[in-house]
């Protein structure tokens, strides 16, 4: 299926802000296409940016029958433009698709909708170090009707926008709340699907933890609420003795990160010891006090490397690191950053080039 490609008129067109913030500003152009039981996938466009129009009574507004994904354009210092396993993104987008009984989109169009995208609104790609394209794919259902069943109608949609650097020139860590009653997801629903109603459940606990001064929210199983699963919207990783990396391994209610499964590969090559391990909060504490853990960090699209400083579990402080950022996580940052903006060399084959 071909993509039919409608420009914005030039007088029209806008430009990326000098001044980058995350999720607030959009690109002048998305791509849409369209799904029907019966007669699949069809209408396959890009478009200039517009809202979308949907049934009051659509299955997604009601149902919460939606997948997304997230993943970003680099610019290179010769001012090309990298991506950065885009491929991973659109297996679980897929895989998500799955889970949330919605029809699979074929990953080799949905890659090519997507580069084409990004080389239409190539100039929205922002220069600035740490900064980069932030990718939204989506699926919602939109069959009107009120029942509880899977829809029959879907469209999928692909939105940009420029997004400033997490770190804004610091690498300071950040203070983490765990979740010790509220749950996010567990074994057998959906928490490893990239879908809305994730997040949704991660409101209140988040909301509880800046009330209390905290950045991030690490969240427990729901089963037992005792072994570690994510940190807000990112995968977690716990550094033994400056040396060995280990994080939660995949439960079924964990979100297979794309940055995780970076870092499980990269960091061997970097000389350090992974391991993925069903990690009990009560003895990750002990070995935070016994100085046993060296760093913590949270892993994820948006920030690459987020270190934490400091983790409070019933009104208990327990400080990692002296609060400070530590040199695994900065190696690992470092690395990781290089290879997607295209400085460092590419051993693993992961950067597609946007010509």
């Amino acid at each position: 299926m071909s993509i039919k490609i409608n420009k914005t008129e030039s007088s029209k067109l806008a430009s990326c802000p000098e001044n980058l913030g995350f999720g607030v500003v959009f690109s002048d152009h998305m791509f849409t296409q369209e799904y029907e039981k019966g007669r699949g996938w069809f209408d396959g466009r890009i478009d200039p940016y517009h809202p979308i129009v949907l049934d009051p009574a659509s299955a997604v507004l009601h149902y919460g029958q939606e997948i997304f994904e997230g993943l970003k354009a680099y610019r290179r210092p010769d001012g090309g433009i990298n991506l950065f396993r885009p491929e991973a993104n659109m297996q679980r987008f897929n895989r998500s698709a799955a889970r949330m009984m919605m029809p699979a989109v074929d990953e080799q169009y949905h890659l090519e909708a997507l580069r084409a995208l990004v080389d239409l609104d190539r100039d929205w790609v922002p220069a600035k170090e740490g900064s980069s394209l932030y990718i939204r794919p989506a699926m919602i259902a939109t069959s009107a009707r009120l029942g509880v069943s899977a829809s029959t109608r879907y469209l999928h949609f692909i939105i940009t926008g420029p997004a400033g650097a997490y770190f804004k020139g610091h690498f300071e860590p950040v203070s983490v709340y765990v979740a010790d009653k509220l749950r996010r997801a567990v074994e057998g629903g959906v928490g490893e699907a990239k879908t809305g109603g994730n997040y949704a459940a991660s409101l209140a606990a988040s909301e509880k933890a800046a009330e209390l001064g905290h950045s991030q929210v690490l969240w427990l199983d729901a089963r037992e609420g005792r072994f570690i699963e994510e940190v807000g919207a990112m995968n977690i990783c716990f550094v033994y003795e400056g040396q060995h990396i280990v994080t939660p391994t995949l439960s079924g209610s964990i979100l297979a990160g794309i940055t995780r499964d970076s870092l499980l590969q990269l960091a061997p090559a970097l000389g350090f010891e992974v391991s993925e391990e069903r990690l009990e909060i009560h003895q990750v504490l002990d070995d935070i006090g016994a100085g046993k853990v060296t760093e913590v960090f949270g892993c994820g699209t948006a920030a690459v490397i987020s270190p934490v400083g400091s983790l409070c579990f019933k009104e208990q402080e327990y400080v990692v690191n002296h609060n400070q950022s530590g040199p695994v996580a900065r190696k690992l940052y470092d690395e990781l950053t290089g290879i997607q903006y295209g400085t460092r060399e590419d051993r693993f084959g992961w950067v597609q080039s946007v010509e």
